[in-house]
């Protein structure tokens, strides 16, 4: 392995991991665009909010398997323009697909909903009574 030295050893490597990590974070391991994703807790529930413009809801499969959930993508679109002196076709395809490990015992998985509108799928996990947080109480002391 082949490093170059620049006088500095630990100055570099901080600058390259600092902006290998900003400049992959939106990208899969087949360097393709995976959409931002939000994940957000309150007391009753788990939110997850994923950016995706452009599509339709049927685009969606979202599926639980043993607390991980999976949320998938497909779309493929095909034009084609025939004139007497020409053929135009163009075609487009996106596809992703997130996974995220749900907390064991936590999540009510039978109650999960999720609803598509002007270009966010919105994913609501709620948790079980169980899971959330008791209030505060005093105990009496006899």
């Amino acid at each position: 392995m082949l490093v170059k030295s620049t006088g500095i050893p630990v100055f570099p490597t901080l600058l390259d991991d600092f902006f290998r990590d900003w400049s992959t974070t939106n990208f899969s391991e087949t360097n393709t665009t995976l959409p931002a994703v939000n994940i957000r807790e309150n007391d009753d529930q788990f939110t997850v909010e994923v950016a995706v413009p452009g599509m339709e809801k049927e685009d969606f499969q979202i599926d639980l398997d043993n607390n991980i959930l999976t949320i998938s993508s497909e779309k493929k679109i095909e034009n084609e323009e025939t004139n007497d002196k020409y053929t135009r076709r163009e075609y487009s395809y996106q596809s992703f697909k997130r996974s995220f490990t749900l907390p064991k015992n936590v999540v009510d998985s039978d109650k999960i909903a999720a609803t598509y509108k002007n270009g966010e799928l919105v994913i609501a996990i709620p948790k079980k009574e169980e899971a959330k947080p008791k209030p505060a109480r005093l105990i009496e002391v006899k």
